[in-house]
């Protein structure tokens, strides 16, 4: 792990902190737009000792304390902007196999669950990770932490789900674990031994296996902070879900739910019940269950890339909730289907196709998912926040909105840690 560096940035161009109010919480509606809240003037200067955020000021006030000091690392900022490093609250980086076929198949007009129930979809992919070697499944792993590190992402979740026996999901959180402690990226981990009914089981059999062999070799060697169930009609029924939260939750676990991707099937409206920190893709949820969540304080994590990468419609209410105030953010769902892990495309997506504005779609990839993970220490809050872990984004632009504007591009920006 890198040690941490005593860092003073100085010459800014805008500073967009989004450090405004209680960071523990999510922004809402035009709160996340408030450019005056969240955006410093140019000049802004921060100091990092030890990795932490230690002050922000506007221009000399800490340079004239610090010039010609050895014991920091001036970096002139050139004008250029600088931005939190994002969060990525949703992904599957635990799977090895490839599934790019199935591009193909959707263009043949099969469905998810047609090529599911052909011996494709998540099926496809447990074979392969079930096979392969711990040696190619860690390499996996570590290449997907570098390769987003590389598109400005400073903290990520994680899930495993493509085992679906006790053997391999284990195995996918140790790896994922064991990697994400020796790296300089925090990953949270997300048990979803329910992501499908595996192919030698029956249901019933599967479901007692989650309760009582799987939850409790995760919960035993503390390999996961949250529990997450494929919620959908024809995968986890609502009372599957149920059951298998409830197990989860009196184990001392957080809930995390994938719900309502392809109908409402009443997934967003269980998460709210069971008191999930998010439920994710919530892309055909109801507008009461919608405001139920957001008054529960359930986060909804929207997955533009995911219906993007099915060829679905682009056709997210993001812009609903922004105006209706309801807290939301984004993810990568990176995934066999979805294997991207730039957030910058998704915030491309939410702005030229969805029309959100570019810095709420900031907020929706660095602050409020933050506010869903782990809150205990210092970890970086998708803030340029004083007192914080410091990861920073220093643009190759004067202007905020750069961070969608090259979104194909590694090459945006430089990460400061």
């Amino acid at each position: 792990m890198a040690m941490a560096r005593n860092v003073l940035l100085h010459g800014s161009g805008p500073v967009v902190t989004l450090d405004s109010g209680d960071t523990s919480e999510p922004l809402r509606g035009h709160e996340m737009s408030d450019k005056g809240a969240l955006i410093r003037q140019s000049g802004t200067e921060i100091l990092i000792i030890d990795g932490i955020v230690s002050d922000i000021q506007s221009a000399g006030s800490i340079t004239c304390e610090w010039e010609g000091s050895s014991d920091i690392e001036l970096i002139d900022a050139e004008g250029r902007c600088l931005v939190p490093s994002f969060v990525d609250s949703h992904t599957h980086l635990a799977w090895t196999g490839d599934r790019s076929n199935e591009v193909s198949l959707r263009y043949q007009g099969m469905s998810y669950s047609d090529i599911a129930e052909s011996g494709g979809g998540i099926r496809s992919t447990v074979q392969s990770t079930r096979r392969s070697s711990d040696v190619e499944l860690r390499q996996s792993i570590k290449s997907r932490i570098d390769q987003a590190k590389t598109l400005g992402t400073a903290r990520m979740e994680a899930k495993s789900g493509y085992g679906l026996d006790v053997e391999t999901e284990i195995r996918s959180l140790m790896e994922i674990k064991s990697i994400a402690e020796s790296s300089s990226m925090p990953v949270e981990t997300t048990w979803l031994g329910a992501h499908d009914f595996p192919a030698d089981k029956s249901k019933s059999e599967y479901m007692t296996e989650l309760i009582e062999q799987q939850l409790p070799a995760v919960i035993e060697n503390e390999l996961a902070s949250f529990a997450d169930v494929f919620c959908e009609p024809g995968w986890f029924s609502l009372e599957d879900t149920e059951q298998i939260c409830t197990a989860a939750k009196d184990g001392g676990l957080g809930i995390r739910l994938h719900v309502d991707e392809f109908v409402d099937g009443g997934g967003l409206e269980l998460a709210t019940e069971m008191g999930a920190v998010s439920a994710d893709h919530v892309a055909k949820s109801n507008i009461e269950s919608r405001r139920a969540a957001d008054e529960a304080g359930v986060m909804q994590t929207f997955l533009p890339g995911t219906p993007y990468a099915l060829g679905k419609d682009l056709d997210l209410p993001l812009k609903e909730c922004y105006d209706s105030e309801y807290a939301f953010s984004m993810a990568t769902d990176y995934n066999p289907n979805c294997p991207s892990l730039s957030l910058p495309f998704v915030g491309s997506l939410a702005v030229h196709r969805m029309g959100l504005d570019p810095l709420a779609s900031l907020v929706a990839v660095t602050r409020n998912p933050a506010t869903t993970m782990g809150q205990l220490g210092n970890e970086h809050r998708g803030t340029i926040e004083i007192g914080m872990k410091s990861s920073i984004l220093m643009m190759n632009s004067k202007n905020p909105e750069s961070w969608i504007s090259s979104f194909g591009s590694m090459n945006n920006f430089s990460m400061i840690n």
